[in-house]
This record gives structure tokens, sequence and C-alpha cells, in this order.
């Protein structure tokens, strides 16, 4: 049998397989010899069916079986032989085809992963949120709690910012009503911006059972195409107001968050410990976003086709399947290709530094790293470890922790090898709420 591989680009291999005819034959003869013994066949006693017969009968597809087995055994030879890293999967074909006496002539083409020569990073300069949680931000949470458990309480007075309202609506385009243009015992709350601003605006002030009329413009790139950039006339009546009554921060209060004491300082606390946790999540996603970025725009990569190819189809029927079940016609909403496309040629070529970076550097992680980071995922659970023994219960499960853990691996070793800059900003800009 002879072999050899040829370069066809950068990362594109052909190999060419001429396997002599007589080790095919030899080889169907000694399968079909086997089969003969157990054949089953009508007219015949199983195993007394003439050799000849199961040849006519079976010979065909053994020959093929055979010439994809002794193809896909030399090929594993011969990417071993020649240090071959194969990226995805090969597409053979026949060459020539098969005779009594001329060699049985295959080729597979595939694609070599790339040697992937790290950049300098000594220059790149990245950007550390620091970050101070303050009793103001304390008490902003404290607000936001309470207004969740707002209760609302009959009003005889005008509406205001904040109440929440019952209305009849009626809209009308060139004197004609339109869809969705009208609804009888509508409730909303004013200031939500549930409705368009010039919707809301006039309601402000208008007491039970008053009436008015009002024109509102939709805005050109309004949702609803057929009244989008128009002027449409609206007919109102306030059915009732409702003000809302926040809860006393006291001790039911604090009992209604999970402090099985009531106590207020706890809950603080406990607050206060929930809010630095998640300050830290964001810093920690913020560095390895411009880690990440760092090691891509440092190492220049070529990325095997069939990888993209790969991750493309996998992008894509995740979109597909997060439509779906939003409940959206997937084949009415065209999937975009391009954005597809670049993301999985930068998840791939990512993938690609990162084994690169782990391999160099044996920054695979260690068994207690990924103990604490189940035990983080776990301390804000109620039973953390009934959440600690579910991850461990689990390979898949574990193996995304795992994955987690090596993350945070690369991320630690590129900042002691970039420079870092600490930039102080208050936890509303690190949360993107300023």
């Amino acid at each position: 049998m002879q072999m050899n591989v040829e370069h066809l680009g950068a990362l594109e291999r052909r190999l060419n397989v001429s396997i002599p005819q007589e080790k095919i034959e030899t080889e169907v003869e000694s399968r079909l010899k086997q089969l003969a013994r157990t054949a089953k066949l009508h007219g015949f006693r199983p195993g007394k069916v003439p050799f000849k017969v199961v040849m006519q009968q079976y010979g065909p597809q053994v020959r093929k079986e055979v010439i994809g087995d002794v193809l896909k055994k030399n090929f594993s030879e011969a990417v071993r032989e020649n240090n071959l890293r194969v990226a995805g999967y090969p597409h053979f074909e026949p060459k020539s085809s098969e005779g009594n006496v001329s060699p049985v002539e295959f080729s597979a083409t595939f694609e070599v992963y790339p040697d992937v020569e790290l950049g300098d990073l000594s220059e790149v300069q990245v950007e550390r949120p620091v970050v101070d949680v303050t009793p103001a931000d304390v008490d902003q949470t404290v607000e936001v709690l309470r207004r969740q458990r707002v209760q609302f309480e009959p009003a005889e007075r005008a509406a205001e910012a904040g109440d929440r309202i019952s209305i009849d609506y009626r809209g009308m385009i060139d004197g004609v009503e339109f869809a969705g243009g009208k609804a009888e015992n509508f409730a909303l709350v004013l200031g939500e911006g549930r409705l368009l601003k010039d919707f809301e605006a006039p309601l402000v002030g208008m007491r039970p059972g008053e009436g008015k009329t009002f024109e509102v413009t939709f805005p050109a790139d309004y949702h609803g195409k057929e009244v989008a950039g128009k002027v449409a006339t609206f007919e109102v009546r306030l059915n009732g107001v409702d003000s809302p009554r926040l809860p006393e921060i006291d001790a039911e209060f604090a009992k209604s968050l999970g402090v099985a004491d009531g106590d207020i300082n706890t809950m603080r606390n406990e607050i206060q410990a929930n809010l630095e946790r998640e300050a830290s999540k964001r810093v920690n996603a913020k560095l390895k976003e411009q880690v990440m970025q760092a090691l891509l725009d440092s190492t220049k990569i070529e990325s095997p086709k069939v990888l993209v190819q790969l991750e493309l189809e996998r992008l894509t029927q995740d979109a597909h399947n997060e439509l779906v079940s939003r409940g959206l016609g997937a084949k009415n909403l065209p999937l975009p290709q391009d954005l597809l496309k670049e993301r999985a040629q930068r998840r791939v070529n990512l993938g690609l530094i990162l084994g690169e970076l782990v391999k160099t550097h044996n920054l695979h992680p260690k068994p207690e790293q990924v103990r604490a980071v189940v035990e983080d995922l776990a301390r804000s659970y109620e039973n953390p470890a009934e959440v600690v023994k579910w991850h461990y219960s689990a390979p898949e499960r574990l193996g995304e922790v795992e994955s987690a853990a090596l993350e945070d691996n690369v991320v630690r070793w590129v900042l002691e090898n970039v420079k870092v800059t600490d930039k102080a900003m208050s936890l509303d800009e690190l949360m993107g709420r300023s």
C-alpha cells in the first residue's frame, strides 16, 4: 500500500492512498467465508449455502465495507506517522474505478489545526473597575425591593405619576378606528413607560369619571407598521385611580426578604453582601471581556474552515431554538448569517488560542479550584450542599464548571502579563445604570 500527503493550502491537506487489489480481495474472501458459515438463504440449510451464492448475494456490500475499513485504518496510521492534527472530518473519494488488477486508489481531503503562536501581551492595557458598595447603594436596593412589594389603594383624587389607573380609550386615524387602538378597563401604572410618553402625559391630572381627547404621533420606527409615523386622535375616559402604598422598613419587611428574626441590620448586611457579590461578578466579567479581546488582537491565527462551519451551524441551531422557545415563527424571521458567522469565527479563534495558552502554561484547573467555583455558585441557594451534590452528580454539569475555572486561570495569567490600571467607579456605573 502507498500513501502520500499533499499540501493544498495553509491548513488543507490531501492524503492519497493506493491499496493493492489482492489485499482487498483476500479480505473480502475471508469475510465471505466467515459469513457463509451462518448465512441463511431461502432453499438452503443454515451454513450450507454455496460460496458462489454467498458471493453473489453479499459480495458487493462486503467489498464496500472492506474498502471503507481498510481506508479508515490506513488514514489513521498516516495521520499518526505524519504527526497530523486533523480538524473536523475527512472527505473520502475514489480516484480510480476498482478492477481486478489495478490498485484501489482513494484520496482523503481534510484540514489540520494551525500552529498557534501566542502574541506579545506586555504592552496591552487592561482597565480594572474598583467599586466600593456604599450605604447609599444599600438604601437604593431597599427602595427597589419596596417598590417590588407595592400595594395599591383606591384614591379619590387626580392621577399622579406612580398611580395605577384604569381607562377606556378609543383611537382613530383620519376618523377610522385601527387595530389595537381600543380597550376598556385598561390598567397601567403612570410613569412605567408601558405606553408612549405622548399618550401617558395627558392622563396625569385627570380625575375619575373625567374624559379627554388628544392627539398622539406614533414614531416612524414604531413596531406597529400600519400606524408608524401617523397621527392618531384618542378619546380617553379615566375610570379609577389607585395610589401606591410602599411597605414600611420594619421586621415584617425584613422577614419577607428571608431574614428569619426580622432584624433590619441583618437585612442590610445581607443586601450589602449580595451587592458585593454581584459587583465582583461584573468586575470579573469586564476583565474577562478585555482579556479575551486582548488575546484575539495580539495573536494572528488562521482557523480551519470546517470548525468555523460547525460552530456556525451550532449557533444557527441555538438561535432557531431560541426563536421557537419565544413562540416566534423562526421560518418568518431570517437569521443574521453574517453576524453569526463573525461570532463563529471569533469563538473558534479564541478556542484555539486558549487551548494553546492552557497547554503552554499548564493552566488546567485543579480539583480544589473546581470545587471552589461550585461552592461559590451554591452559596446563593437555600441548600448549598444539595447544589454542590447536584453539580458533581453529572459529568456535563461539572464540565461546565471546569470550563469556568479554566477561564479564571487564563484571565489570572493574562492579568499578570499585561498592564493593569485600576479605575474607581460607582456601583451604578459598573452595572450600567448611570
